[in-house]
């Protein structure tokens, strides 16, 4: 078991709610928590998959829903802890936090271009930023851009909860010893568990090649697939994408602690 305080075992879950990737889709978010509020119940436990940002044109709001789900989630009685509802780290979110950090970067431009590649642009704009202002501010040099990176950070900060959030990211989540394990988008299984660095994130197109148990977990539930696959079990693994984001619907599961199956939502 990982003693990395990024990677958390849930507490006595009765069943856990899984959340694939929602790419700023607010509507669908809702949608999905509606079907959600009918059916959860005293100890169960609830995970996001991470890559809440990136793409979708209405970020703010999905960061608003997402907080709204935990503060009705975390009210059933008769008792639930702030450490049931658990976000990842997804590759949006990672992608975010070294926008923030751009003016570090000895190639900003080239970095900056990277992540607006890979969806990043949507995140950019909903804090008030430009890819072309961020271009300009990389010619003119570290301190133009640091405070280009540092007014995004503001606008992220003068939204209620969001910079909260960003700080409770977790890398990974576990069921219980010998259950779930709980990542983003992918896993090195050539790699002990403390030892994944961004695999849990870039490691994504391995993730269909995993044919067998990994460190005693009986499955591995991810919530992005990078080649848009669908929902998809097999013995040890589950996918939880319907393609949100790209045309797809939000997915999500409920599972028992050791990995099975007990239900699928669409929204």
């Amino acid at each position: 078991m990982s003693e990395d305080r990024s990677i958390v075992t849930l507490r006595r879950p009765r069943r856990v709610w899984a959340v694939g990737a929602i790419h700023g889709d607010a509507a669908r978010l809702a949608a999905l928590h509606e079907q959600m509020r009918q059916r959860i119940a005293y100890g169960d436990r609830l995970i996001y998959l991470g890559n809440f940002l990136g793409y979708g044109a209405a970020i703010p709001a999905t960061i608003a829903e997402m907080m709204r789900f935990r503060r009705l989630f975390l009210s059933i009685p008769p008792y639930m802890d702030p450490t049931d509802c658990v976000y990842l780290r997804g590759a949006q979110e990672e992608m975010w936090q070294k926008l923030l950090q751009l003016q570090f970067s000895h190639r900003a431009a080239e970095d900056l271009a990277w992540m607006l590649d890979r969806g990043v642009a949507a995140t950019l704009e909903a804090y008030g930023g430009s890819a072309a202002e961020g271009f300009a501010l990389a010619e003119k040099g570290v301190v133009a851009l640091a405070g280009w990176t540092g007014s995004l950070r503001d606008a992220m900060r003068a939204a209620p909860g969001h910079e909260g959030m960003m700080y409770a990211l977790k890398r990974a989540a576990i069921s219980q010893a010998g259950g779930t394990l709980f990542v983003s988008s992918g896993i090195d299984v050539s790699r002990a568990l403390a030892a994944q660095t961004d695999s849990f994130w870039w490691a994504g197109r391995s993730f269909a090649l995993i044919r067998e148990s990994y460190e005693g977990f009986r499955r591995i539930v991810r919530g992005y697939d990078p080649d848009h696959g669908g929902l998809r079990e097999t013995e040890v693994t589950v996918t939880v994408d319907g393609g949100c984001g790209f045309g797809g619907s939000l997915a999500a599961v409920c599972m028992t602690p050791e990995g099975d199956v007990l239900e699928r939502l669409e929204a």
